[in-house]
């Protein structure tokens, strides 16, 4: 009897053995994991012309996995980061293949050999205050949609909340104080404090209804939670609006750059890195200083400071007026 190719086995005991039972990943992970292996096979199926359950693991090799991160920018049009993503979960893939079929070790291990693609480093790009409460103005709060999109943009400003951690947020997680909690990458869970506004706004978002505590905050027309491109749509449409009204406010606008917004008016109201990176849910601070050295007002306010400490600014003089009595000493000499 032919024996099955180690692939199938080697992909459904990455996800159950190593993934789930072995690291624990969360939900949003293993997505990410599913997506980019299922990317993967579809174009290694495609390149061998053979279907995606005739695919072997002698097939794998350095020249399909690099032509699949070319198709991923060149095709799909993915970022630089998004491709070194890819690659970072290929080697974790192709790793567990190797511990489990050693026999595949010279393919496997120049593929593991693969660096990621060297990128410029961008800073991050944010929204300033008045350009929040531009957004912030615009749902029509007399309507159903419009309260809950009002409440979701506050909510979002406010906690710096990812948008996974906004579509995982039920009623339970509203905390006295008032103060959330939210549920992180890795499983990681952390309080953020809640502007008195912010849990109005979610109040109002269903008045006068019985809240359950285990359903979703921000809700789409069905009563289910938002799905993360509800929430992406939802900021996207306001902003080709408001776009369209003022063309100096943002064409796009999407839930991670109200995280970054959040983050730099923090810095700005002069609260230290430590903080928000608790605020944000950062693993360490280096990920957090990256928005203090973008910002252009904190180096602007920091380069006035050191002038001043340097004793570079000029001495303010009294300016000169003529008066009748030093005229009349002047002539009188």
């Amino acid at each position: 009897m032919r024996q099955p190719d180690p692939i199938f086995d080697a992909v459904q005991s990455f996800f159950i053995d190593y993934l789930q039972r072995t690291r624990g990943c969360s939900r949003c992970t293993l997505a990410s994991y599913r997506d980019t292996l299922r990317l993967f096979l579809n174009f290694a199926a495609q390149a061998q012309d053979v279907p995606v359950d005739r695919l072997r693991m002698t097939m794998f090799d350095t020249d399909l996995v690099l032509a699949f991160l070319d198709h991923l920018e060149s095709t799909r049009h993915n970022s630089v980061s998004t491709r070194n993503c890819r690659l970072a979960i290929l080697h974790s893939f192709f790793a567990h293949v190797l511990r489990r079929h050693p026999d595949h070790a010279g393919s496997l291990a120049r593929i593991l050999a693969l660096p990621p693609k060297r990128r410029p480093s961008s800073p991050p790009r944010y929204l300033d205050p008045p350009v929040v409460q531009t957004l912030l103005r615009h749902p029509d709060r007399q309507s159903v949609v419009g309260r809950r999109d009002y409440a979701l943009f506050l909510f979002l400003y406010n906690t710096g909340a990812r948008v996974s951690e906004v579509t995982a947020l039920h009623h339970k997680d509203i905390l006295p104080g008032p103060a959330v909690n939210l549920h992180g990458k890795g499983n990681k869970q952390r309080v953020c404090p809640l502007w008195p506004e912010t849990i109005a706004a979610i109040k109002a978002q269903s008045p006068c209804l019985q809240i359950n505590p285990e359903q979703p905050v921000f809700r789409n027309m069905r009563g289910q939670s938002l799905s993360r491109h509800g929430v992406y749509n939802i900021l996207s449409r306001h902003a080709a609006v408001l776009h369209q009204a003022d063309p100096r406010f943002p064409a796009k606008v999407w839930p991670h750059l109200l995280r970054h917004s959040c983050a730099v008016a923090l810095l700005q109201a002069g609260v230290d890195l430590t903080t928000i990176r608790d605020q944000l849910g950062h693993v360490s601070v280096a990920t957090t200083s990256r928005y203090a050295t973008s910002n252009l007002k904190l180096k602007r306010s920091a380069l006035e400071a050191f002038w001043a400490a340097a004793g570079l600014s000029p001495s303010r003089q009294k300016a000169w007026r003529q008066s009748p009595k030093l005229s009349q000493f002047l002539q009188s000499i």
